[in-house]
């Protein structure tokens, strides 16, 4: 007998829906563009050629459409890994679970996630402006650990060598590094595109090295994070999802990649906020390669 999941573990909305993303089953695509910002959503989907459909609900706002013949949808995640874990789990769920009967479909279905952001680079060779594809991803967020098999698609070897470099701290999650699917990647990365090795933090502040009135409990953080080297990766930019993003997609079969636009040179202490042409600029070569 099919094991059938519980209300309980999968929640579905009154009107079939999902419980987070209201979004139903009939309005998934596959091919999915993610953004942070729910008003991004509205930037992505006015390249559309159509648009099909549109449903919000907190931070989570999902625009489906068509460009140039090719069917597409986005969603907002909001901030922060857990979203992440929220977003991806329902995505799959509208792909692979049967919201009637409560059980997996014998036929799995696979979907493209590419995650468009906002970072800050740790390397003066990456500047503001740049954008940068993460081929791997460092979580420091603990999230991916929660799941059975994560040491199957974790660099460990990596991570250890990380952990001793970065004299990483026990006290603080232990890191967890997963390499983007290959082959969306190389689709969608062009020569001006930067690639390396992007840090997933738990936070946009101390996790992140900054200080405001707080000061963090390692002085020498940032530093030893930009002079990591592991045969040739180094880190290369800061923000909060990636490494959940590529962890889960893996774990599900699915395929995942995220990039970046650099708005923060942490290095050099620079940042620009007017980054709207730069995002447009990485939303229309996503959409023209996904």
């Amino acid at each position: 007998m099919e094991k059938q999941i519980a209300p309980s573990e999968l929640i579905i909305n009154s009107d079939g829906s999902v419980f987070h993303l209201h979004v139903k089953p009939e309005m998934l695509t596959d091919n999915i563009i993610l953004v942070g910002d729910p008003a991004r959503v509205n930037l992505v989907a006015s390249f559309f050629d159509e648009i099909t459909g549109e449903v919000s609900s907190r931070e989570f706002h999902t625009i489906s459409g068509v460009y140039k013949g090719k069917p597409i949808m986005c969603t907002s995640h909001g901030i922060g890994a857990d979203n992440i874990d929220i977003v991806v789990n329902e995505l799959d769920a509208l792909a692979n679970i049967d919201f009637n009967t409560r059980t997996v479909k014998k036929e799995f279905r696979q979907l493209s996630m590419v995650r468009i952001g906002t970072s800050g680079s740790i390397q003066e060779d990456i500047p503001v402006g740049a954008m940068v594809v993460s081929r791997k991803s460092l979580g420091i967020d603990g999230a991916f650990h929660f799941y059975k098999n994560s040491e199957k698609y974790r660099d460990i070897e990596m991570e250890n060598a990380f952990i001793e470099q970065c004299n990483w701290k026990e006290i603080w999650n232990h890191p967890y590094i997963v390499d983007a699917d290959t082959e969306l990647a190389d689709r969608l990365q062009t020569p001006e595109m930067f690639s390396g090795v992007t840090i997933t933090a738990n936070g946009f502040y101390g996790p992140q090295g900054r200080e405001l009135r707080l000061p963090i409990a390692d002085e020498s953080y940032k530093e030893v994070l930009h002079n990591f080297n592991y045969n040739g990766h180094r880190l290369t930019n800061f923000e909060m999802e990636s490494a959940m993003v590529a962890g889960l997609a893996k774990l599900m079969g699915h395929k995942a990649v995220t990039i970046c636009s650099i708005i923060a040179g942490r290095m050099a202490g620079k940042a620009n906020t007017n980054y709207k042409g730069g995002i447009e600029d990485l939303i229309k070569i996503v959409l023209d390669r996904i």
